[in-house]
Formats: structure tokens, sequence, C-alpha cells
């Protein structure tokens, strides 16, 4: 049931003694934990918490992609189900904080750290992950390109330079088909 298709009862809602309306917004603020996220980050952190958890997010891509790199086996599937996870954690900090800028950056530096390029031949059983991670990688790139099309003109500025680098990474490997496919440039 949406609240928009019921006037009656917003109104009623609105009419309860605060009391009331506090107890119920402690209720269903309780069932929602990313509601419960935002609104500590709202009301309880600031500016210096948000370079924090940017901070920590940044340590954690990089001790990921580290991991991924130091294993002498790493693979295209390995390396689709790292991205994958840190991509949610990525959202998930957009979805708490609704900074956009620090989304972005974030998602550039994953872009940027995570490795694209194996060579798994065509008959390993492998090569599939190889053509998935290919296609994800370069989605994801698509995806955030449209974000970045969409941001105030100083920020794509500030942003310019390590999106450039993600841009040429993806037409320096296997991805190139499946960025010319999206229309992805090859510099902005």
């Amino acid at each position: 049931m949406l609240l928009s298709e019921h006037k009656d009862l917003k109104l009623e809602i609105k009419s309860l003694p605060e009391k009331e309306k506090d107890k119920l917004l402690l209720r269903l603020i309780a069932k929602d934990k990313v509601l419960t996220e935002h609104l500590h980050f709202l009301l309880m952190e600031g500016e210096q918490d948000l370079l924090i958890r940017q901070e920590k997010l940044t340590k954690v891509i990089d001790e990921e992609v580290s991991l991924l790199l130091s294993n002498k086996r790493a693979n295209a599937k390995e390396t689709m189900l790292k991205m994958r996870k840190l991509n949610g954690s990525i959202s998930h900090h957009f979805k708490v904080t609704k900074d956009l800028n620090s989304e972005m950056e974030l998602r550039i530096h994953l872009f940027q750290s995570i490795p694209i390029d194996f060579n798994d031949g065509v008959f390993s059983a492998l090569h599939k992950f190889n053509e998935k991670l290919m296609i994800y990688y370069a989605k994801s790139v698509f995806s955030v390109y449209n974000k970045y099309l969409k941001m105030h003109e100083e920020t794509q500025f500030d942003l310019k330079l390590n999106f450039n680098e993600v841009l040429a990474k993806l037409y320096q490997h296997k991805t190139a088909p499946v960025a010319e496919e999206l229309g992805l440039p090859k510099e902005i």
C-alpha cells in the first residue's frame, strides 16, 4: 500500500499527537538498517566523518585489490566477485551518505585499481568469466560515465583526469569492443 494513494491516511497521520508519531517513526526506522544508518549520518556526523568513511572504503578497496594481485592464480571469476562486492560497498556508502562526489571518486578509484586483463585460454573453464568481467567492467564504467555527465562542471573537472585514465584502461584491453558498443568516448 502506497501512502500517496491514501490521502485520508496521510491526513490522519499528520493529526496524530506528537508522542504517537515519534513512537511510530522510531518503529519504522528500526525496520530499515540503511535508513537508520542514513539518519545517524545525517543527524550525528559531519563533513569530517564523510571523509573518514571515504578513506576507510578506499583502504578496503586497496586491500582487496592487493590481495587479488598477490594471488598468483588470480582469475577473472575472482576479480568479478571482488568487484561486485566492492561496488556493493560503494552503493551502500552512497545510500547512507547521499554524497555523489565521494561515490564517484570511490568508483573511479575501484576502476583504476582492479585488474581486468587475464590470459585465460579459449578452452579454459574460466574463459566465460573473462568475457563476463569485460562486459561487467565496461557497463559499470558506462553507468558511472552517465552519472558523470549529470554532475556540475567544476566537479567534472576535478574527476576528469582520473576518469580519462579509466577510459584509457578500458580501450587498452579486451573491453574496447564493449566500450565502443556502449558508446563510451576514448577521452572526455
